[in-house]
């Protein structure tokens, strides 16, 4: 980058429209796929910079910035937009006006920084050549969007993309780019289990479906424990039961809901197929049987190491060597992110960006906690990071 200086200067200039975009869509969050006035304040944001826009499905947003300096590559820049169904308990002043709705995993600080990224590129111009793409993704904490953004042709001639996501392990100011495997696959399943009714004084009579639900929610840790490598990680979490109508009656019925997390495709087919061995043998042994579905939500997230090697270089150039770490930990979230990447071979990397505060208690909360909250001032490198990766990447 010939002048990092003046890009993280425009950045930090934007701190008041960054925070005050944030705080505007931490106070109006909406789930999954119901992101209408999230989409339209986008769009109305990529209005008054003169920037061309699309839909993508019903809150899909796809701006295109192109550089002045002529034809060249297109890349990609994503931020997520959807919220999660989580209480929020905070006294902010920007706390979520939407009961039982809360920007509980930053999406909304991934949106006003590639937002206030937008302006920076939009001003630009002159600096590079080719076309930047802003992708805003709904619903990615149930996965999906992005096959709907590779069927409508938003990748199409697409050289790289680049995200990045809040952290509150990492301090603000720091960047961590690790090349290779950074996040689980994850997978969703569903066990409906059949049994029979009878009254609480005669289960002889019936099948008790709630008894094999609790029996098979704990078989399937020997997946984990017993039947798995032990130094691959490998998750399964149920979190969800639902069983019985009244407190003296054998319950007829059950489901259980859970996900997985897995770092190979071999262990992802191999605990498909153990869930539903276990699942069938266990209601089977009580008299009961068992239906187990499957839903993919986003395969594992590997950075590409010449594209991470690539955005490392933009984030030292901006911030510094020593704001750079390379060795993150791997986590075993999942981040659909993956999906325009594993499924289409496109090249990318996801950076973490670093959102914890000591001094701000309530920023060192993990993701999906009803006390999550950031670190604002983090905003400004995630802006830079974005401009400046768009860029080095085109010029």
């Amino acid at each position: 980058m010939e002048h990092p200086e003046r890009l993280l200067t425009q950045a930090r200039e934007l701190k008041e429209d960054l925070i005050s975009t944030r705080r505007h869509l931490h106070q109006h969050p909406e789930l999954s796929d119901m992101e209408y006035e999230t989409a339209l304040f986008i769009e109305r944001y990529l209005d008054e910079l003169d920037i061309p826009h699309k839909r993508i499905g019903d809150t899909g947003v796809v701006g295109v910035i192109r550089g002045a300096k002529g034809e060249g590559d297109t890349i990609a820049l994503r931020a997520d937009i959807d919220a999660l169904p989580i209480t929020e308990k905070s006294d902010a002043s920007y706390a979520s006006e939407n009961e039982g709705v809360m920007h509980a995993c930053g999406h909304d600080a991934h949106t006003a920084c590639l937002l206030a990224a937008s302006r920076i590129l939009q001003n630009n111009r002159d600096h590079f050549r080719g076309e930047v793409r802003l992708f805003f993704q709904p619903a990615e904490e149930t996965g999906g969007a992005p096959k709907r953004f590779v069927e409508h042709g938003a990748i199409e001639g697409v050289s790289s993309i680049f995200g990045l996501h809040c952290a509150p392990d990492l301090p603000v100011g720091i960047i961590g780019l690790k090349p290779g495997l950074n996040n689980a696959a994850v997978d969703r399943f569903r066990i409906e289990i059949q049994g029979k009714s009878s009254h609480v004084s005669t289960p002889h009579l019936g099948v008790d479906a709630l008894y094999i639900a609790c029996q098979t929610t704990v078989a399937l840790q020997a997946i984990v424990t017993r039947l798995s490598s032990p130094i691959e990680p490998l998750l399964i979490g149920v979190g969800k039961m639902v069983s019985g109508t009244i407190y003296n009656a054998v319950a007829a019925n059950a489901f259980l809901e859970g996900t997985t997390r897995t770092v190979s495709q071999k262990a992802r087919l191999f605990v498909r197929e153990e869930i539903e061995k276990i699942a069938g043998e266990c209601a089977l042994s009580f008299g009961g049987t068992a239906r187990v579905s499957f839903t993919e939500v986003t395969s594992a997230l590997i950075n590409d190491p010449v594209i991470n090697d690539m955005a490392t270089r933009t984030a030292v150039s901006l911030f510094g060597q020593e704001k750079v770490i390379n060795d993150r930990a791997l986590s075993l979230n999942g981040d659909d992110y993956a999906e325009f990447m594993a499924p289409t071979g496109l090249k990318g990397c996801y950076a973490y960006l670093g959102t914890g505060n000591p001094d701000l208690p309530l920023t060192l909360h993990n993701v999906h906690s009803c006390d999550f909250d950031i670190d604002e001032e983090a905003m400004i490198y995630g802006a830079a990071l974005y401009a400046g990766y768009a860029i080095d990447a085109l010029n």
